[in-house]
């Protein structure tokens, strides 16, 4: 049975366009994945299915519900945690909790034993009567997460639910997320422009850049597109390189980053003394490192976009300069 169900969602902000027609579908239970840059869309996508902005063309239903007529039965069974913070620093850990599941209008009962059961699945127990002032990052992280959790929703949205933590406390968080999503049997949807993390959770993933999204499968079967193995070619001359490469019969597929010339092939080990034969002064290029590894979720989103999540947010970021320069001129 489908959690959601999304079909040619656009969302036009005066001529440009957030989300551009995307089409996918989450089965109830699964851990899903929008990974993309920043201003790729992710964030604007969950707040459709979360019903906080409308769409301008297209249908999204969540739980069986229409996110533009059935809003109020969405939002009971959808939990959030946004990218902000939304904690009360001036409350504890019970406080907040208390507080947020009384918008729910879960009666006394219910609301103490959900906060023990809550607070024992992202291990903050022994925290429970601290000022959440007092926490570490990681630690509102997972009571933002618990606290999504409090009305018992069969969907869970969590947007950049790791951003700005440290990496040992984001691989924790993946294990909470792991946990909870085998514990509670919820649908878990999650925004994040680190490859590491939606290959390590996401049972499917929906690479989406300036809109559109791209690529959608499995991460394995993404990383299968590229073939068994990766060569990363250091070089001098990467475009004379690239040309010389490209004509090799066993390479299936070839592309470029800066120095970097990448090529997917079979059997890397046996096909890198081949490339060192080439006789690079006769081609026009040198060859300064040559690297043997798998294909990544980066590999398949430099594949598909022809560049990598890095440099697409510094264009991202270069653009709105650019706009807001003109913006300020006028």
């Amino acid at each position: 049975m489908l959690a959601i169900e999304v079909k040619n969602l656009t969302k036009d902000f005066n001529g440009l366009k957030a989300i551009d027609n995307i089409s996918f579908e989450v089965k109830e239970g699964e851990i899903f994945g929008l990974l993309g840059p920043n201003g790729a869309g992710k964030t604007t996508t969950i707040k459709i299915l979360s019903t906080l902005l409308k769409p301008t063309e297209g249908e999204a239903l969540v739980c069986s519900f229409n996110v533009l007529k059935e809003k109020d039965e969405v939002r009971n069974c959808i939990g959030i945690v946004f990218q902000e913070p939304a904690l009360d620093n001036q409350l504890t850990a019970i406080e907040n909790l208390d507080f947020h599941s009384r918008l729910y209008g879960l009666n006394k009962e219910k609301r103490q034993k959900r906060i023990k059961e809550v607070l024992r699945l992202v291990d903050l127990e022994s925290k429970a009567n601290i000022l959440v002032k007092n926490y570490s990052g990681g630690m509102q992280r997972r009571l933002e997460i618990a606290r999504g959790l409090m009305h018992y929703p069969r969907v869970l949205f969590l947007d950049e639910s790791t951003l700005g933590l440290d990496p040992q406390t984001r691989r924790n968080i993946w294990d909470y997320i792991l946990e909870l999503n085998k514990r509670e049997k919820i649908t878990i949807i999650l925004t994040t422009h680190y490859m590491e993390e939606a290959d390590y959770l996401c049972e499917k993933v929906a690479i989406i850049d300036f809109g559109k999204i791209v690529a959608l499968d499995t991460p394995q079967k993404l990383k299968d597109i590229l073939g068994g193995d990766i060569i990363s070619v250091e070089v001098i001359s990467p475009e004379r390189a690239f040309e010389v490469f490209k004509k090799i019969s066993w390479v299936k597929k070839i592309s470029k980053h800066n120095d970097i010339v990448n090529l997917n092939v079979e059997k890397g080990e046996k096909k890198i003394p081949l490339l060192i034969k080439i006789d690079q002064k006769e081609e026009g290029f040198e060859i300064k490192s040559v690297n043997l590894r798998k294909p990544t979720l980066e590999d398949v989103f430099l594949y598909f976009t022809g560049r990598t999540i890095r440099e697409r947010e510094v264009s991202r970021a270069e653009g709105n300069r650019f706009m807001m320069k003109r913006r300020f001129r006028r």
